[in-house]
Order: structure tokens, then sequence, then C-alpha cells
């Protein structure tokens, strides 16, 4: 019911569903999709805070360099797994199992290897991108079934807002390309629209796939009718066909028979095939199934995958261990309807598939839902200023919507920047070490939640913004000076994960510093008011610059 008495309109009724869907869970979901969108970059996270991988430079011999290593350094083991270096990876990563071991994760050990020298690397500590991946979708710091329910839920209201705000704005694609600068709440109004419309299909795309992967956790009545409760028994029948093929495989069969000893064959003419056939991509792993047996078996895995329908998994090729005679590789399962409908819509959300180009795309559709989401915070406080000059004062909610803005949107970006210095800064002997680095990111958020109760807002912004920008900026030239490899020197040598986490990082310090820049400049909106309008503008200057926009 409106103020009048009449009834409300479907329009202004999603109006109001739209503000406050968005506002409620505004922060959280800024979170959520600011660190979604680092995530695209996990693996150059990953690369980047580790400074000991920065020397390995792979060359064509780096394959049969890891093959001897492990040799070295698992000579008893019963399956090799070699993930080569590529455009995402600049050291090979290892993986095996011993003889007993237990079975998943638990019973697997891990390396680097050097691809230039196949030594073992020994990386500093640290959970670099696996951390903002984990918190995107389940937060930290307690029971994950809560934190995937939290953003589950909080998933829901960012779909319901964006549906609501295409209702809401009957002219929202002509307002896509009406910009009003200098209008105050006009201008930011332009601004969140242009920034929604911009990456419409993405928004809606990435929100309702989240809401997909947990979907099995949000809504899981349909396979506790079918599987009496039991969900293990479910997820081991949608894996039942990928499963049995692996242990038909030979790392499988005849584990009572006596292992006997037999040099690998030549990997040179395996990895030679491979090109061949995949000329794009190239070879991306190495698994080897009984090395150092007469009944080795040698799988080498394609580089990327083409296909959303079975979540871009890559093809392969076997080879005979000890001839290296190709040999017939099984055939894949075939895939349901359901299971590929399901397998496109996650598949697009995970980003598996993605070139280095698309990559880039999907990161920039995320730094615009970004933009999005904190432009209809901000929109929230400027849009009840005029309402805040009347009082001549600032009400308890609106000020903790100010504070919690500055904490949520500039405080988050300090927090990720000094996540990343305090991965150079910390002793690496350190213990617990990738712990106090997580700690240390949640203390900075703090004191950026905490800053701008201490002064005025608009100063909250702009000393917050370019903080963020001096590090963001600087962080080339750390990685410099705490032993990792120039941005000259990764671009020369094609460590493009490297390079692309550091241009990434300059890029960010481009758009903090631009937003501090235009608050460095902008006047305080009580200098144009009226003389007579200026003592209750003083009342509300601690946030006077935000309905102005450039």
């Amino acid at each position: 019911m409106r103020a009048d008495g009449k009834p409300e309109g479907l329009r202004q009724s999603m109006s109001w569903l739209h503000t406050w869907s968005g506002l409620l869970l505004g922060w959280l979901l800024y979170a959520v999709f600011f660190t979604g969108t680092l995530s695209y970059f996990r693996d150059e996270i990953n690369d980047w805070m580790r400074p000991e991988l920065h020397g390995s430079v792979q060359d064509a011999d780096t394959a049969q360099r890891a093959l001897d290593a492990m040799q070295r350094i698992a000579p008893e083991a019963t399956t090799w797994t070699l993930g080569l270096p590529g455009p995402r990876q600049v050291a090979v990563a290892a993986s095996w199992r011993e003889p007993g071991a237990a079975t998943g994760r638990a019973g697997t050990k891990r390396a680097e290897i050097d691809a230039a020298t196949g030594e073992k690397l020994e990386p500093r500590e640290t959970r670099a991108g696996n951390f903002f991946y984990r918190f995107h979708f389940e937060l930290h710091a307690m029971p994950r079934i809560w934190g995937r329910w939290i953003v589950g839920f909080a998933t829901m209201l960012m779909f319901v807002a964006i549906i609501t705000g295409v209702i809401t704005h009957k002219k929202i694609f002509t307002d896509f390309f009406t910009f009003r600068p200098r209008k105050g709440q006009r201008s930011w109004l332009d601004a969140h629209n242009a920034t929604a419309v911009l990456a419409l299909p993405f928004h809606i795309v990435i929100t309702f796939s989240g809401l997909v992967l947990l979907m099995f956790m949000l809504m899981p009545w349909g396979i506790q009718a079918a599987y009496n409760g039991d969900t293990n028994a479910y997820f081991a029948d949608v894996r039942g066909a990928r499963g049995q093929a692996a242990n038909q495989g030979p790392g499988a069969r005849g584990g009572k028979q006596e292992r006997q000893a037999a040099a690998l064959a030549d990997i040179a003419p395996m990895m030679a095939e491979g090109a061949r056939r995949w000329p794009e991509h190239g070879v991306g792993s190495i698994t080897v199934n009984a090395p150092g047996t007469s009944r080795a078996v040698v799988e080498l895995r394609e580089g990327g995958g083409m296909s959303l329908i079975n979540r871009g998994q890559s093809a392969t090729l076997r080879f005979d261990g000890v001839t290296g005679q190709l040999q017939a590789s099984p055939e894949a399962p075939a895939i349901s309807w359901v299971r590929a409908t399901s397998n496109v819509i996650t598949g697009v959300h995970l980003g598996r598939f993605a070139e280095p180009a698309m990559r880039w795309l999907l990161l920039l559709s995320g730094v615009v839902g970004t933009f999005m989401a904190a432009s209809g915070m901000v929109l929230w406080v400027v849009k009840r200023m005029p309402e805040r000059r009347k009082l001549g004062r600032t009400p308890f909610g609106h000020r903790l919507v100010e504070v919690l803005n500055v904490g949520s949107i500039a405080g988050l970006s300090v927090a990720v920047a000094g996540f990343f210095w305090l991965n150079r800064l910390l002793p690496v002997p350190m213990q617990a070490r990738s712990d106090w680095e997580i700690n240390g990111f949640f203390i900075i958020w703090l004191l950026c939640l905490l800053h701008p109760l201490l002064v005025s807002h608009r100063n909250a912004w702009l000393q917050q913004m370019a903080l963020a920008a001096v590090l963001y900026a600087l962080l080339p030239l750390l990685n410099l000076l705490t032993g990792g490899a120039s941005l000259v020197q990764t671009l020369a040598n094609g460590q493009w994960s490297i390079a692309s986490f550091e241009l990434l990082m300059l890029g960010l310090a481009a758009i903090h510093g631009v937003v501090a820049w235009w608050l460095l400049r902008g006047k305080p909106a009580a200098a144009a008011l009226p003389t007579a309008a200026r003592t209750q503008a003083r009342a509300a200057s601690h946030a006077p610059t935000l309905e102005r926009a450039s």
C-alpha cells in the first residue's frame, strides 16, 4: 500500500522487493561476487603467491625430466600423475599414491617439480587462491554446511534482486545508453543500470548456476525420496560409470600379480603423438599406472576440454608403458540429457573450459557485476540524502549503511591487497603460516570496517580507495624484491600465470586510483548549497560527496 492509500502496482511492489533484497544481504553478496571473480584466476594467484616456483621455465624436455624426478621421489608408487606447465601453471604439479595408501585425497602425496631442472621445489605454506575460491561459496571460520546455506540463501535473494530489477526499470535497456554525469542520484542510477544490462546474461547465468551447484543441499527431497535418504548412494551412482571405468584400468587389474621390474619407454614419441592429435591444446598431464613394472601404462590427457556437456573433460591417449605402443582408450560412458544439462549449467559457472581470452572476459564480467552490486548499495545512501538534509541529522540506520558500505566495498579491496602483502612479509618458516595470512586478511578487513567510524564518510572512502590503489600498484615491485620473477621476465619466458596476475593487480590499482582521484578532486556537496542551508548540511557532512557522480 502506498502512502496515499492507493494500492501499489506491480512495478512499485517489485521496486520495494528489489531494494530490500539487494540491501539486506548486499554486503555479503558483494564479498561473494568479488572473491568469486578472483577465483577465475585461482591458479594464477596460486603461482604468484609461491615465488619459489617462479624460476621454473618449461622446455621440450620437461616431461622426461619430470618422470626422471618421480623415479627419485616415489620409486615405489603405484601411480604417478604429472600436471605439466601451461598458460596457468609454471611448475610441474606431481602427485602419487604409495602401496596401501588410503583411498581418496587422504592417500595422495603431492610435490612441485622445477620444469627446467627436475628438482623438487619447496614452496611456502599458503592457501593462496584456494582461500578466495572456498570463501565465495562457504565463507570461513564456520562449519562448511552453514556457510553454504548462508551463501545459498543470499544467492537466491540476489536472483530475486536481478529479476525484480529488470521488471522495475521499464526502460532499462533504453537507459543503458543514457548516462547523466554530475546529476547525483540520477548518475548513480544510470551507472547501476548500465552495469546491470552490460553483463545481464552473465549475472543471470552465474547466479542461477550457483544455485544449481548447491541444489542438492538446498533441495534434497528428490534424492531423499529416491534413495531413502542415502545421498552417498546417489553420488556413487552419478560417478558410477566413470569410477567403474577407472577401476577397470591397468592400475586396478592383477593386484596380486608379481611386479616385474621394467624400464619406462621414452616419453618423447608419446608426447609427439599427443601434440599431433591435439594441436590446439597439447598435452596437459601425464598419468603412469604401475610405473617401473612390466604392466605400466602411460595415459596422456589433453590440455583443455572443448565440450560443456562433460564439464570440459579432456580427451585421453593410452600407451603401453614398456613398448610405447598406442593402445585403445576405453569409451567414455554415455551422458544422459539430464546430466548433460546440469553439466552445461554448472560448467559455465566453474569456468574450467575457458581459454585465456575467455577467462579474461569472464573476469571482466565479474568486475562489472561487482560494480553493479557496489553501485546499488551506494545508490541506497545517495537516494536518501535529501531526506537527511531536511532532518538536519543522519538516522542511525543510514549511518550504519554508510559505514558498512565503506568497510564492505573499499575495505574488502584493502584486505585482499593486504592478503597478498602478508604472503611476502610473513616469515616463510612461520608455524601455521597460511592460517596467519587468512587471519591477517580478516584483521585488516575489520580495521577497515571500524575506520569509517573515526573519520568523515568522504574521507573514509578516499583514504581506503587510495590505500588499495597503492597496495595493488606496488605488488609487482614487492614480488621482485621478495624473490619472485619480474613482470618483464615472466612475459619474456611465457609464464602467463604470473604475468596475468600482476597485470590484473595493476588493473585493480588503476580502478581504485581513478575512484580515489575522483573523490579527491570533488568538493563537498555542502559548498554548493545556499548559505542558509549550510548549517543543516554540516550535520550530515560525514556523507556529502556520494551524491556527486562523475
